[in-house]
């Protein structure tokens, strides 16, 4: 069937037609990740742009349209608004580009990609961390690049939860219910101009679904959404909450995102050539792939070696506990009437997602994905190890090296985490080299320029952002005073007390225990002292929410708390309530030192210090996930990356101080007479130059199309008679 949409333009019957068109481009989200075409809404009105949180589709809706009026004889907003309109017109309508001019036969062939969340803007809460963001750059990427794409996911209603930390430092969870009339997303709609409604195939109870559509630049976004009348009561909790811990809940999750988002791309009637599974959540959409062929006369074997060669499963799990298991009495009782359709009996069935050397019975998710997948990787080349180490019993056979379990290093979008003010520095002296920098920011000898920045320049607009962030920090607080009347001791530890002039740490992460938050305060009497020092004082910056399900992630948060409360830490520590994406975006432009210190090897990639380092923010980094590729010696700091039996925290700790105390703080206080700590800029260009292209979610999503896609698609157009089931 053809796609409908309701159209957003009747919902702003105030916006005039000569501006119409920032309606259209608030329905994209195109604007996220060009400045310049949030400027045309700023430009209207600045306090309205703050009021919506940066959201152009509420921010119209809220807008009184005497603010147009002036807009309509400004001769400079007109000018700047049909460039941008222009400008957006073009990319929207150019079928040339990178793909197309490499896989000039392959641009008919189309990705799907499925993932359990998105991390594309906080105007649009379905992300709980790394792997939502890396899927978000994943699609921007391919967007920019011209990659034939479409995008599955969940729409989580409550999905997002806000935190607020009480005066004793504990956890509360606040649901916030999506208002999605005021996102930018839209309705699909059937031919009779009613949302469109599907039936998840062969499950019982019935599961409906409606279909929502994100637009991110080219790529379209389906989101499934089961809280609808046409559901049970049950089933229209389903898409209400992302990683629900109830086992049944989250298997119903999963057979919707998988099997519901198969059938929605069907009956949409777009089709695809070849399937991207971002983890395990999704894989049930290989059952539906397989069940379909099965259907046309396929035998099983035939169809899961068709459906085998044409899918890529990446994973994001270092460790056994975060693959999901269904016990088989809950897949019986979803998959009862659902595996005779594949013409196979339950015990080949449940074979499927056997895991020969997990103690734990019941079907791996993960063992299935990769039955169900001639291509897998990791996200970074220690994780692609550890996995070939976790995963080798499936290939009994192979030596460890030669376990099909490959790797491809996360990236970051660099136009959405490069900070404005550091683009346009980065342009006056790279243009002269290439003027299509932009454009071509995987090379990496693009990046050598950052050595012809004057250090005076470099400097003053990393100061110009950590002022900034603190700004943002005291803005927050003065909020929080006039909502919740916090105390005094509370607003010292939520950062009103720190000083730009100070050197900044931060550490944003989820609260799980393996990240170990709370590492540096192993020693309180040393920390003390570091951030006391009277001549070189430190302050740092943390961030981030515990899963509500997480006692003690909650309990380590509560205890750094508690430490930012206690008068003799002079104010150097300050919690910022409520992480999201744009408190994100402050931090990692705007703070000095990126500090991470995971247990090895629980840090598949980490993508955060990747954002950081591309703006200038130095790495303290435990040898981990990708700082393991990153780290050159000269680019940050490194420690602790051998993995011991038994506690490491003591040894790691003393590391962490030792840094500290002899490298990292004399090196930022030894200013030259002009005021700039020279050696500490060197280090600033060195962490640019050295990561910004090679941890660039160009370089990824290329190197995913090299290695991956075009074996995919070729196997589509054979119907994978080369393909091995082994």
């Amino acid at each position: 069937m053809a796609e409908h949409y309701d159209r957003p333009a009747e919902k702003f019957p105030h916006v005039p037609e000569r501006l119409s068109g920032l309606i259209d481009l608030a329905y994209n989200l195109w604007w996220s990740w060009h400045p310049e075409a949030r400027v045309l809404y700023k430009q209207i009105n600045q306090q309205a742009w703050k009021k919506s949180v940066h959201n152009p589709v509420k921010m119209l809706q809220d807008i009184p349209a005497e603010f147009f009026d002036g807009l309509l004889s400004n001769t400079e907003y007109l000018r700047r608004y049909d460039i941008i309109m222009n400008r957006f017109n073009q990319y929207m309508t150019n079928r040339n580009g990178w793909f197309s001019e490499h896989y000039p036969k392959r641009r008919s062939l189309t990705i799907a990609y499925f993932s359990a969340e998105y991390g594309l803007h906080h105007s649009l809460p379905f992300y709980a961390g790394g792997l939502g963001f890396l899927a978000g750059d994943h699609l921007k990427e391919c967007s920019d690049l011209g990659v034939p794409l479409v995008a599955v996911g969940f729409m989580y209603s409550e999905g997002y939860l806000h935190q607020h930390i009480r005066p004793d430092g504990w956890q509360d969870n606040i649901t916030e219910v999506l208002d999605r009339d005021a996102a930018p997303i839209v309705r699909v709609l059937n031919a009779s101009g009613d949302q469109m409604v599907i039936r998840v195939p062969f499950i019982e109870p019935p599961i409906y679904v409606t279909v929502w559509r994100v637009n991110v630049g080219k790529i379209p976004l389906y989101l499934l959404d089961t809280d609808i009348p046409a559901n049970i009561p049950e089933n229209r909790t389903i898409s209400h909450r992302l990683y629900t811990e109830q086992t049944e809940q989250r298997l119903r999750q999963e057979i919707v995102l998988g099997i519901g988002g198969r059938k929605v791309l069907s009956d949409l009637g777009i089709e695809f050539s070849a399937l991207h599974l971002n983890e395990g959540h999704p894989a049930f959409a290989q059952l539906e792939r397989i069940r379909e062929r099965v259907e046309k006369g396929m035998t099983f074997k035939d169809a899961l070696v068709q459906v085998k060669g044409t899918s890529v499963f990446t994973s994001h799990t270092p460790v056994p506990a975060g693959n999901d298991i269904f016990p088989f009495d809950l897949m019986e009782k979803y998959f009862s009437s659902y595996y005779h359709q594949l013409g196979i009996d339950r015990d080949t069935f449940f074979q499927l997602g056997h895991h020969p050397c997990d103690a734990r019975t019941g079907f791996n998710m993960t063992a299935f994905a990769l039955r169900t997948t001639e291509y897998h990787n990791g996200v970074s080349k220690k994780h692609g190890m550890i996995a070939r180490g976790m995963w080798r019993c499936m290939w009994p056979d192979l030596p460890e090296q030669e376990i099909p379990f490959d790797h491809i290093t996360n990236g970051v979008h660099i136009p959405t985490w490069l900070n404005p003010r550091m683009e346009v520095l980065y342009s006056k002296y790279f243009d002269s080299t290439d003027p299509h920098w932009q454009n071509n920011h995987d090379n990496p000898d693009i990046w050598k320029m950052i050595d012809e920045i004057p250090d005076k320049e470099i400097w003053e607009v990393h100061t110009w952002l950590k002022q900034k962030l603190l700004n943002r920090i005291r803005e927050r607080k003065r909020i929080n005073w006039e909502t919740h009347l916090k105390e005094p001791s509370n607003l010292v530890a939520d950062g009103l007390m720190l000083n730009p002039s100070v050197l900044t740490i931060g550490f944003a992460r989820r609260f799980s225990a393996y990240k170990r938050a709370d590492l540096i305060f192993h020693d309180p009497a040393r920390l003390r002292q570091i951030l006391n020092n009277p001549w070189r004082p430190v302050q740092m910056i943390f961030a981030g929410k515990a899963h509500p399900a997480d006692y003690e992630g909650k309990l380590i948060l509560q205890r750094i708390y508690e430490f930012a409360q206690q008068p003799d830490f002079g104010g150097r520590i300050g919690f910022v309530e409520d992480y999201g994406e744009q408190m994100a975006q402050y931090l990692v432009h705007g703070v000095d030192v990126w500090m991470n210190n995971p247990i090895p090897p629980m840090e598949a990639c980490g993508t955060s210090g990747m954002k950081a380092s591309l703006n200038g923010v130095l790495n303290l980094s435990i040898l981990d996930g990708w700082w393991i590729e990153g780290y050159n010696g000269s680019n940050g700091w490194a420690f602790g990356g051998e993995t011991s039996p038994g506690s490491r925290d003591a040894s790691d700790a003393a590391a962490l101080y030792s840094l500290l105390e002899n490298e990292v703080v004399p090196l930022y206080y030894s200013a030259s007479i002009d005021g700039i700590p020279h050696g500490w800029v060197k280090k600033m260009k060195e962490t640019i130059k050295s990561t910004s292209a090679s941890f660039s979610a160009r370089r990824m999503v290329k190197e995913y199309v090299n290695k991956y896609y075009p074996s995919l698609l070729t196997c589509a157009e054979n119907e994978c008679r080369f393909c091995s089931l082994e």
